[in-house]
This record gives structure tokens, sequence and C-alpha cells, in this order.
């Protein structure tokens, strides 16, 4: 193994932000991963680098984790179980499923990431998240570098949230997810108002029907990173108290909601932001996509502080003038 140093991590993030590690290491055994925890006390974990913001040069070891393969077992007359290791692109594993004639995952198409990283958030789009088909997970514990099994339960999945981003963080590397899919009498869930314009009137759609409709909606709105920097949905759908939103209501009597509880509703990040003004907006060498007000862009030279400054300057007119706190879904360092 050989350690690269001063390494620009420019093509390892989505935004396209040129800092730097000061050590870089690619592993591609769970052996190597265990020697490099070991060899290191101050790691930093590195997949698909989709879902982060680097505002500052990294004065630590950045390690891309790139262990691969996919095995199947456990098949019963309607479900199987497939594991995935961390280093799988994510859209290609959906994909690779869905020729299977494996369904589950097809309203997950066209996320950026890899497996690895996709419990850590709970990734969801489209009336779906991850956890509704991961039974386990295999993780490394960087203290005794021993893998530890965590049943779905154990993960404490929430909206956009699991352990691994609470008392977990950086106590484990998540090595392989198992997940349960059908291989026959698929659950699929249409009814989400954008699929069922794309479906168009087609009432039994197949896995990959379902899945291209999501590229293609996901294509509409949201920017190709490998064509201009941006890591999806910047901030997360803020969850509000119905006494707020009955307020907004009277003032907003469009305003899109989804009921989640009897005394509360999940309002869309992205209507509030158009609502606020920041379409389309451009700060230097960010902005805010024209597209798709939920996702910050890098121009080609913008700097993680500079993004990071608009989504506080969001934030900031988003709470004086709806009284509601927008919360960051990507990981800024």
């Amino acid at each position: 193994m050989q350690y690269n140093t001063h390494f620009s991590l420019k093509k390892y993030n989505t935004f396209g932000i040129d800092v730097t590690a000061d050590r870089f290491i690619s592993v591609h055994t769970l052996k190597d991963l265990k020697t490099v925890v070991q060899e290191n006390k101050d790691l930093f974990l590195l997949g698909g680098g989709s879902n982060m913001l680097l505002t500052q040069n990294l004065k630590k070891t950045v390690v891309h984790l790139n262990l691969k393969g996919v095995i199947v077992n456990n098949e019963t007359e309607n479900t199987i179980e497939v594991t995935a290791y961390a280093g799988e692109n994510w859209h290609e594993f959906v994909l690779w499923c869905i020729d299977q004639n494996y369904g589950g995952l097809e309203n997950l198409s066209l996320i950026p990431g890899n497996v690895g990283t996709c419990p850590i958030q709970n990734i969801g789009a489209y009336g779906f998240e991850v956890k509704d088909t991961i039974i386990s997970l295999e993780a490394l514990n960087v203290d005794t570098l021993e893998i530890e099994t965590f049943t779905n339960k154990q993960c404490e999945f929430g909206y956009r949230n699991s352990i691994f981003k609470t008392w977990a963080k950086g106590k484990y590397i998540i090595v392989n997810v198992t997940f349960k899919l059908t291989t026959q009498n698929h659950q699929t869930n249409t009814s989400y108002g954008a699929i069922q314009e794309e479906l168009k009137g087609n009432t039994t759609p197949s896995l990959k029907e379902i899945s291209n409709a999501v590229v293609a909606i996901r294509n509409s709105k949201l920017p190709n990173p490998k064509e201009i920097g941006n890591s999806g949905s910047f901030f997360k759908n803020p969850v509000i108290d119905i006494t707020l939103f009955k307020k907004l209501q009277q003032q907003y009597p469009e305003i899109p909601f989804y009921p989640v509880s009897e005394s509360t509703v999940k309002v869309p990040a992205g209507w509030i932001i158009e609502k606020a003004g920041f379409k389309g907006q451009r700060f230097g060498n960010a902005g805010v996509h024209n597209k798709q007000a939920l996702v910050l862009v890098n121009y080609g030279n913008a700097t993680g502080k500079e993004i990071h400054e608009i989504a506080k300057k969001i934030q900031k007119k988003i709470k004086n003038e709806f009284d509601i706190s927008l919360e960051i879904e990507v990981n800024v360092f």
C-alpha cells in the first residue's frame, strides 16, 4: 500500500471543490482497511464523495473506500437477500438489481454515491427510503478492528438519519449492506405525482419502467455533477408543526405538503427556497440551480466556504420569512 501526499480531492467530490488531503490512499480489501485504520489515528472516510461539502484542506489521512462485490443468498419464493460491498456505485447496483428482476430499490435510481454511504443518511426519494429494504449491515469497529453486525433496528433509521450520523459517527466504517428484495409480486410505489405523470397512465409498470421514470425526473430537475458541481439536495425537507403550517397556508394557499403525523407536516424545502427568491441566483462562482432551488452549484471555481455562505444566507432568510429552520443535508467539513 502506498500513500499519496498533498493529494487533490477535486475529482473525488461531486461539488468539484479543489482541496487537498495531507495523505490519501484507496483501499480495496478488508485486510488493507484494517491495516490503514491501525496505522492512522485521524482518518477521513471517502466513498462516492456525493454528500459532502469540503470547505478546507484536510490535515489527515483520507481513505477512499473501494471495497467491491455483490453476493446473492437466502432466496425464498418471493424474496432474495443481496449483500453489496461499500465501494459499489449505488446507481449501478440499483440497475444490476433491476436487471435481475429484484424489486425494492427502483425509486432510488440515479442517487449519487456508493452503497456504503446509503445507510448513513438513510437515502430516500419519491416516497421510499432505503431503510425499507435493509436487513443488516457489517461495519468495522475502528477501535477493536472487529467486524460487527447491525440489524435494521439497531441502525435507528430516521428521516435522513441513523446512528452513523450520531453516536456511532467516526466509530465504525460500513463495509457491506444486506438488502431484502422481491423476486416476484413486487410491491412497487408509483403514487408520487411526478412518477405518475412520467408513466403517462401506465398502471402496471415494470421495475425498469419505474426506474426510467425516476431517472428522467431527476435528469430534468437535477444537474449532472460531471457537468456542474453539486451534491444533489443540499437541505432536508423540513417537518413543521401543524399550527405553523396552517399559518403559512393562509398566506400561501398553494404550499405543497405531506402529512407526517396528526401534529406535523413535511413541506418541500425547494419550494420554500424558491418562494424566498433564491432559485437561479448566482453569487460569484456559486449559486442556486435554476431548475431546482434545493440544489446549490459550483460554476467552476467556487470554494466550499463560498457555497457554505450561500447556504447560511438561505437559512437566515427562510427563518426570518417563514419561521422555518432549514437543516443542511450534506456533511460540511
